[in-house]
């Protein structure tokens, strides 16, 4: 398949931003992909190699090095490609004037005839297993060799191949094609209609590489993805929570009874483990393995099924009391050279919540009652590994107290989850089979929430020329969007301000994502990736913020009042942020609270 088929469908795609346009892009694409290299298409559309729990390298080109490339491509010199890029906005577009002009000159000088008309047509694979080789290219000399490989890629791809084969290895291709919109993509291409989106969607939870999936889908059919169960090695997207906080409404949506579990400050982890072999992914997806030597060990003499999928919280202690130490201690075993060193300084224990595979049997599809008891029945408890603390709760005074026990004892509330028979375990998917039960009592707004930076502003005064505020949005998972709920300036330390510049740098575009939905105008546009953790003050409607717009009232959004940054969430991808519609839910319970305090319950 040439690639300049792939290059038509990009340029497509950057002029739109409706999702029923672009997924029928998609289908055309799809349908005239060969089978065996449609993995790789989707990758592409993804703006990757492979899916990051493969943990392979990424392509770790520099931007000097891809001037550099561009420039023994096209004959220039390397200041020529940086003025170039500079007046058209971006060195994709530079490599593509560039290119064309070299190639005009080309065509008039006989000498350069004969290696114009010798170019060999790009095709998918070849641009796709370059770019691999060059992603592969490691340790010393391996600079010159990406530097070589993308001139070799260059000297052979058209203009507008060039543009988007430097726009993919530099990370800004940005088409704005979400997940969600590439599965319905498949689901009509080869499923027959929306009507398999569910089968695509749960076997993309199953095997979180959605590449593997579109090629399994167009060699063997949909009823190959139904047949797919959890494989030890291969993570399962994790299943998420619903938010609230009336204890008697949380049990009247998981069926009048649950199992309420402490809810720990900890790391979520997902582990496998096959003999004497343990894997361990964050809820990102990322193999974190070696952040937890210790864990890897309690796994391996603690977990009694030969082949399992387990999932819980590891939580920092204090070696000297035993208590819980807050999430941020783990970070060190991110930043720490020496990991067996932090082990001693910054031990901890594991506490179990479900299984979704042991020995053969896939759990996902069995009710959470089943689930518990298989899991106590594999694990082998110790100092270092433990089911998390649990009950059975009927009676919203007895969630209550449970509550508070849990944040008694150093947990940040509870969760709540569902038993009755169709509490199965929702890969990939938020539901109210679980619930989140916490509380912030500093402050009006009941929560903390995670939302997503999608823009940036400079700063005044003290903050002059310097970032000063972020535009941040919520995760509308009905349409595939993110939309604005506030601006953040509070919260930062001059050391988070001072680290801006370069945090926001490889997200900085120059005109609104296609998946941002916004009525405010921030200095820059930042590509929806990044994460944070902000409380307020409370919950508003707002006439400029897009988060729910009519969902409350038909002329205005939700927003935060006195927003204030706590932390980045760099656990969390960007659909995994609050949604517009959790938003919606506590603003709603904020005006049930504020009603009964007033007296006013039926004017609410």
């Amino acid at each position: 398949m040439p690639f300049k088929v792939l290059a038509d469908t990009f340029e497509a795609l950057e002029s739109i931003t409706a999702r029923t346009q672009m997924t029928n892009i998609l289908v055309g694409l799809f349908k005239k992909t060969p089978p065996d290299i449609i993995d790789k298409v989707v990758y592409f559309l993804e703006e990757r190699l492979w899916p990051d729990w493969k943990g392979l390298p990424e392509l770790g080109v520099a931007e000097k090095s891809i001037i550099k490339a561009i420039a023994l491509a096209t004959g220039q010199s390397e200041d020529s490609v940086e003025k170039t890029a500079k007046t058209l906005g971006d060195l994709g577009k530079a490599a593509e004037a560039l290119l064309s002009a070299y190639r005009d000159k080309a065509r008039k000088s006989a000498g350069l005839l004969a290696f114009a008309s010798s170019r060999r047509e790009l095709t998918v694979k070849r641009v796709y297993d370059t770019l691999a080789r060059i992603a592969m290219a490691q340790g010393e000399g391996s600079k010159d060799i990406k530097i070589r490989l993308l001139v070799g890629l260059l000297t052979e791809a058209s203009p507008k191949e060039a543009r988007y084969i430097v726009r993919f290895v530099e990370g800004k291709l940005r088409l704005g094609v979400g997940e969600a919109t590439i599965m319905d993509a498949l689901a009509i291409a080869f499923g027959g209609g929306s009507f398999a989106r569910p089968i695509i969607e749960r076997a993309f939870n199953l095997r979180a590489d959605l590449g593997e999936v579109a090629k399994i889908i167009a060699i063997k059919g949909i009823e190959e993805l139904k047949a797919l169960k959890p494989t030890v090695g291969i993570p399962i997207r994790p299943m998420l929570a619903e938010r609230h906080n009336d204890p008697k409404e949380i049990l009247e949506k998981v069926g009048g009874a649950g199992f309420v579990e402490y809810k720990y400050d900890g790391e979520r982890a997902q582990i496998h483990k096959s003999g004497s072999n343990v894997i361990i992914f964050s809820r990102r997806l990322e193999n974190i393995t070696h952040q937890y030597p210790d864990v890897v060990e309690y796994v391996r003499k603690g977990i009694k099924a030969n082949e399992a999928i387990v999932e819980g919280e590891i939580v920092a202690i204090d070696p000297d009391t035993g208590e819980f130490k807050p999430f941020q201690e783990l970070m060190h075993r991110k930043r720490k050279y020496d990991v067996h060193a932090v082990v001693k300084e910054i031990p901890v224990k594991v506490f179990l919540f479900d299984v979704l595979y042991a020995d053969g049997v896939d759990y996902t599809v069995r009710p959470l009652v089943e689930r518990r008891k298989v899991l106590e029945g594999i694990v082998e408890r110790s100092e270092g590994l433990d089911i998390a603390e649990y009950i059975t709760v009927k009676d919203p005074v007895e969630l209550e107290k449970f509550f508070m026990k849990a944040i008694n004892e150093g947990a940040e509330g509870v969760m709540v989850k569902a038993i009755h028979k169709d509490s199965i375990y929702q890969a990939g998917t938020r539901g109210w089979l679980w619930i989140k039960f916490k509380r912030d009592y500093r402050s009006e707004m009941i929560d903390t929430v995670d939302l997503v930076v999608v823009g940036a502003f400079y700063g005044r005064g003290r903050r002059g020329g310097k970032f000063g505020a972020l535009l941040m949005a919520a995760y509308n998972d009905e349409k595939d969007v993110f939309e604005t709920v506030c601006k953040v300036g509070s919260g930062f330390t001059d050391e988070d301000l001072a680290k801006l510049p370069d945090l926001l740098k490889p997200y900085i575009v120059d005109k609104k994502p296609a998946r941002v939905v916004s009525n405010i105008e921030p200095d820059v546009w930042v590509v929806p990736k990044l994460v944070a953790e902000i409380i307020g003050a409370e919950l508003t409607l707002s006439p400029l913020h897009t988060c729910a717009l009519g969902k409350v009232r038909s002329d205005a959004g939700i927003s935060i009042r006195f927003p204030r940054f706590i932390r980045w969430r760099d656990d969390k991808g960007p659909e995994d942020a609050t949604t517009s519609n959790e938003l919606v839910e506590m603003y709603k319970r904020q005006l049930k609270k504020i009603a009964e305090k007033t007296g006013e319950g039926e004017a609410a």
